[in-house]
């Protein structure tokens, strides 16, 4: 019975918790990879879209996604606002941290503890912009630091040179360090998930590779994540995901330097014809339509369970 208890007692802390930080679902079976749930603020007069982005732990590309209508800058006193704080869980294994590219969001995965429930951790994140693109691949966290000092590489003294504002060879802790106060330095040479001096950044490709994020995320995150934690870092623009019998598809704008070749819409079509090859599948090509259109990094419900001829469930 105490034991009961306290397990209530530790879920009710860590749902808590997950409505303050906005970033922590409960982890589901592993049949289900849909997590958190849409929903609407109201904008206030005094507040920007991004403003509000970072309050509710969303990155600027995934808001203006979600509210293409809405003003960046000056939304209207009183506009209604969607929050996408639903996601579809990349299928990159849900161990360590797993980093999605094109969705610009990290996933952590903490190990599980005896006696309670396994949750993920999801974070917006800026990665690096088209001509120092964050690179896919599977690595691990091998150093941390905090308030750590900047020793920038030669690559970036010499565009900062050519731009004419230079770069002193050590940028010390404060205020002025792009770093921030705590840094995940990967097995990647050169390669960093990091704070930031600049959050209205967070959530674009605005970085020379490295993984940028809100303050406030990795100072939660920091303390979690033990040297040697894996990181799988990957490509996902097109995310499917089950939860009962509904299917769900993801749609993000996939990267630049990656949009020539096959189409999304074949991409999807593939994909879909790959699912179907695992599980009866029922399509709703209106809805798929929709989701290609958009492709605004929002869980649409696509499909069900099911083999042609049934009727669906309602």
């Amino acid at each position: 019975m105490k034991q009961y208890v306290a397990h209530i007692v530790w879920l009710m802390t860590a749902l808590a918790a997950s409505t303050a930080l906005a970033h922590s679902f409960p982890l589901p079976s592993r049949s289900d990879e849909v997590i958190g749930a849409l929903s609407t603020v109201t904008a206030k007069r005094e507040e920007t879209l991004l403003d509000i982005a970072r309050r509710f732990d969303v990155g600027q590309q995934e808001i203006l996604m979600a509210n293409p209508a809405v003003d960046r800058w000056l939304p209207a006193d009183g506009a209604k606002v969607t929050l996408p704080t639903a996601y579809i869980l990349p299928r990159a294994g849900r161990r360590g941290l797993v980093l999605n590219v094109p969705e610009m969001r990290l996933y952590y995965y903490p190990p599980r503890s005896r006696g309670r429930p396994a949750v993920v951790h999801s974070f917006p994140v800026s990665i690096g912009r088209i001509e120092w693109s964050t690179p896919v691949a599977q690595t691990q966290i091998v150093e941390k630091a905090e308030n750590p000092s900047w020793r920038p590489p030669a690559s970036i003294v010499a565009e900062r040179e050519s731009d004419g504002n230079p770069l002193p060879e050590l940028i010390p802790p404060g205020p002025d360090n792009p770093l921030g106060e705590f840094a995940l330095r990967l097995g990647l040479p050169g390669y960093l998930i990091h704070g930031t001096n600049k959050p209205y950044g967070v959530g674009m490709r605005v970085t020379h590779g490295c993984v940028r994020m809100y303050p406030e995320d990795i100072e939660f995150l920091y303390p979690l994540v033990p040297v040697g934690t894996p990181v799988a870092i990957v490509n996902e623009p097109i995310k499917l995901g089950w939860q009962g019998d509904r299917l769900y598809i993801e749609i993000h704008p996939p990267l630049e330097e990656e949009q020539a070749g096959q189409s999304m819409r074949e991409r999807v079509l593939d994909l879909l014809k790959r699912e179907s090859d695992k599980r009866p599948l029922l399509v709703n090509p209106a809805a798929l339509n929709d989701a290609l259109q958009l492709q605004n990094g929002v869980p649409t419900l696509v499909g069900r369970a099911g083999t042609p001829g049934t009727a669906p469930k309602p």
